[in-house]
């Protein structure tokens, strides 16, 4: 398995605007192509800023990489975000603005996945 942690630090003010990209837009396309959603979160930093991040899962990085090749040649989604940059001020100004962090990380597991599955107790 290959697991990936898209990572992003936002303003407070855009959380909202943010996650509805995500849940209406990149989710169900990211899903079409083969991603597996483990789970996205969200923490307020406090700050003015909120950290959100999720954590994805695939057989291999092989596959990975053909899954996101997919979604890039996906004209329909790519100009679905583009007009969302666009209604949100364009792209640069989103990144200036709002977006102030983002990392794609690959991830590793330090458990052995077999003593989960048997149910050691050991």
């Amino acid at each position: 398995m290959f697991y990936r942690r898209k990572f992003y630090t936002v303003k407070k003010e855009f959380v909202d605007i943010f996650n509805d990209l995500f849940n209406t837009l990149n989710l169900p396309n990211q899903l079409m192509h083969g991603s597996r959603l483990i789970g996205r979160w969200m923490k307020d930093n406090e700050d003015g800023t909120v950290e959100i991040f999720a954590i994805w899962e695939y057989d291999s990085y092989e596959d990975y990489v053909e899954i996101e090749n997919a979604i890039r040649s996906d004209e329909a989604h790519v100009n679905r975000i583009k007009n969302w940059y666009e209604k949100n001020g364009g792209r640069d100004y989103v990144y200036k603005e709002f977006i102030l962090e983002m990392r794609n990380e690959a991830m590793e597991s330090t458990v052995d996945r077999s003593r989960i599955q048997r149910g050691d107790k050991s």
